[in-house]
């Protein structure tokens, strides 16, 4: 398998600088994810996106992940919204094509007015996920048109809760350039879940792993509080089967990229390790 990383680079790829992609090969990833708000997705041109292509060129490195931003739910009852959406991702997809992504990544949304990845309980209607079927389905006849994969990120606050949800979405979608993401810490749902970490992966992945070709790397542990709380932490310091994840994945997908993210700069040096460490033991062989 492939290792990369997400969150050393600012968010608009037009101000990147050699020495940011070189800060990223010291370290011995090969590939990157980065972000972009869609409302700069209108204004960035062919010649943007050549300079881009033949900057990683030249550093080595692959753009594993490119995830579009925006506030909007793709399962909004207001048409015209999901209409917005959709224009903004179809020209997401035009930019993944031109820098050469290996995928593209967006996300649901929520019914929720305060964010994206915020809780809602008309998110779990039928009709919410219909909707979601729908656009998700014009969606990817683009993508596929533009010879581009899109990758879904999954929560379990989200609509897309669980690895069973997951999995009904993309039978339904029945498209090769639909996929979601490989983020096994999104989907514990509960106490006894993480503490039988171990049976939780597995599971995640006969759901999940053949139709999940890119993977997040992290870690999860439960706070000491009075109501339930699992926090995302670095690598190696909660409670998932890591030697696990890169197995499995690994198995399914040697050339895939594993990317760390959600951590501070100061704290990537030693998760890399730590994953190389694992990886290592398992006898898995990371390029």
């Amino acid at each position: 398998m492939r290792l990369g990383v997400v969150g050393m680079l600012p968010d608009d790829f037009r101000t990147y600088t050699p020495a940011q992609l070189e800060a990223i090969t010291v370290l011995g990833f090969t590939g990157f994810g980065c972000h972009l708000d869609s409302a700069l997705a209108f204004e960035i041109t062919a010649a943007d996106c050549a300079v881009f292509a033949a900057l990683c060129n030249t550093a080595g490195l692959d753009l594993a992940q490119f995830s579009l931003s925006y506030g909007e739910c793709l399962f909004a009852p207001d048409q015209a919204v999901r209409t917005a959406v959709t224009a903004k991702i179809e020209r997401g997809i035009a930019l993944a094509r031109q820098l050469r992504a290996q995928t593209l990544l967006i996300r649901p949304g929520s019914l929720n007015p305060t964010g994206p990845w915020t809780p809602h309980r008309d998110n779990y209607l039928p009709a919410s996920m219909d909707r979601l079927i729908a656009t998700l389905r014009s969606i990817a006849a683009r993508a596929e048109a533009e010879g581009v994969l899109i990758v879904i990120e999954t929560h379990a606050i989200s609509i897309l809760d669980s690895p069973e949800t997951c999995n009904a979405l993309v039978a339904a979608i029945g498209s090769p350039s639909m996929r979601v993401v490989m983020d096994p810490v999104n989907h514990f749902q509960s106490l006894r879940q993480v503490y039988a970490a171990h049976e939780r992966l597995k599971h995640i992945f006969d759901l999940m792993g053949t139709f999940a070709p890119i993977a997040h790397i992290k870690d999860i542990a439960v706070r000491d509080d009075l109501v339930l709380h699992l926090d995302e932490v670095a690598p190696g310091e909660g409670e998932l089967d890591l030697a696990l994840l890169l197995r499995r994945f690994d198995g399914l997908y040697p050339e895939g990229y594993g990317l760390l993210e959600h951590l501070p700069a100061e704290k990537i040096p030693a998760a890399n390790a730590h994953v190389r460490r694992v990886a290592a033991e398992c006898g898995i062989a990371i390029h």
